[in-house]
């Protein structure tokens, strides 16, 4: 009956059952040239036992790993008639030494010796040495060959646990990966209920008026229809971030903008931390809620990312632009002579989302990791749809997620 695949046994290809057969013929060969004259002189009929169970074992080690103790131990009794057998012998007992089951190999050792012991008795051989010595002599050789197969086994098993852990670690890194774009989604929708609902809301409302109003003068229709209009563009607008976002949970507050980056840096400063804010934006106030939302986020969390990979660290952060051009973001920290900050805690999860974020917003995000210097700049459209003016394209960057 075949047994449990061993897994961690790699599968066997052409070239591998070759080269192995080839090893077992070559010490067949070997160990059959030294008793065959002694055969054919003194006992023909071993002799040809000897070739019909030596071939016969060359097809038999073929299913020695689905039944590898069967295999193992009938191959170490042919031992008693043939020394053909010896190389098929040698590999079975090999391939079941890497399953490591002690009970099986002390059986099949146990058989494979006495079966060398009954061969030497019955064939008699050209030297004189005693019978005990060939029998330490095939315990030796017997007890290689299991220890040798036990460290491929245990090789095996080591190759394999690190192939699982690296594949496992893959596959968590992308499904955390997944998760962070997927609550930054949801963060992003959230954000955005308030003001689609507004903009909903006052179309409603007006809509409403037109359909019940028929004493409107034509001047206030057109008035109104225009603003239904503006509203509907705007809506649509604000739309297109959160298209095929799904959301949980309605936001509890207002959302900042960029007006409110300047209290962002109040906060960090009361914290302990060393920023210092730039602005060249004429009026910050004008920026466009998305705009300036998506510009909040970004630096908030390139303030928490250099709180918490290089504490102590002054931060520059340096927000530009103007209606004719893109908002353009710089933050810069010191790294505190740190390696690698995706090393630390959060596996770059944070870039991951802010990233999503910037790209939603039609933006780009790139990252430079200097060995004492971390910057982020991020470039966003003032309007929704406006080209980069600079005519750059967005381009991937190595250097230190976080």
């Amino acid at each position: 009956m075949p047994v449990r695949p061993d897994p961690f046994a790699p599968p066997l290809t052409r070239w591998g059952t070759t080269w192995r057969l080839t090893l077992c013929l070559l010490l067949s060969v070997l160990t059959w040239s030294q008793v065959a004259d002694a055969e054919a002189t003194h006992r023909p009929v071993v002799f040809w036992a000897d070739l019909v169970l030596g071939a016969a074992s060359f097809v038999v080690v073929l299913r020695r790993r689905q039944h590898p103790f069967t295999i193992a131990l009938v191959l170490a009794c042919f031992g008693t008639l043939s020394e053909v057998s010896s190389g098929p012998a040698a590999l079975a007992l090999v391939s079941l030494a890497t399953r490591r089951e002690l009970p099986r190999l002390v059986v099949v050792g146990a058989a494979g010796v006495a079966a060398g012991t009954a061969f030497d008795a019955l064939v008699p051989h050209a030297d004189e040495s005693s019978w005990w010595l060939n029998m330490v002599f095939s315990v030796i050789v017997t007890a290689a060959l299991v220890v040798w197969g036990m460290y491929i086994g245990s090789r095996r098993e080591l190759l394999w646990s690190l192939r699982d852990r690296a594949d496992q670690a893959e596959q968590q890194q992308e499904l955390r990966v997944e998760r962070a774009r997927d609550l930054e989604r949801e963060r992003i929708a959230r954000e955005m209920h308030d003001v689609l609902a507004h903009r909903i809301s006052l179309i409603s409302m007006h809509a409403g008026a037109l359909a019940y109003r028929t004493d409107l003068p034509p001047e206030q229709v057109r008035e109104t229809a225009a603003l239904v209009s503006e509203k509907a563009h705007e809506a649509l607008a604000e739309l297109r971030e959160v298209l095929g976002v799904l959301r949980e949970t309605e936001p509890t507050r207002p959302q900042p903008t960029l007006v409110d980056v300047q209290e962002l840096v109040d906060e960090a400063a009361v914290a302990g931390a060393r920023v210092r804010l730039e602005v060249d934006v004429a009026d910050p106030a004008a920026v466009p809620d998305r705009t300036g939302r998506t510009a909040y986020r970004v630096v908030q969390e390139a303030l928490t990312n250099a709180r918490k990979h290089a504490p102590g660290s002054p931060v520059t952060v340096t927000v530009s632009g103007d209606p004719g051009a893109w908002l353009h973001l710089v933050v810069r920290n010191g790294r505190n002579g740190l390696a690698n900050p995706s090393e630390r805690t959060g596996a770059g999860l944070g870039l991951v989302g802010m990233r999503e974020r910037v790209q939603l917003a039609g933006g780009r995000l790139e990252v430079r990791a200097d060995p004492g210097l971390f910057a982020l700049e991020a470039w966003l459209p003032w309007q929704a749809g406006q080209a980069d003016p600079a005519g750059r394209e967005p381009r991937t960057t190595p250097g230190g997620q976080r």
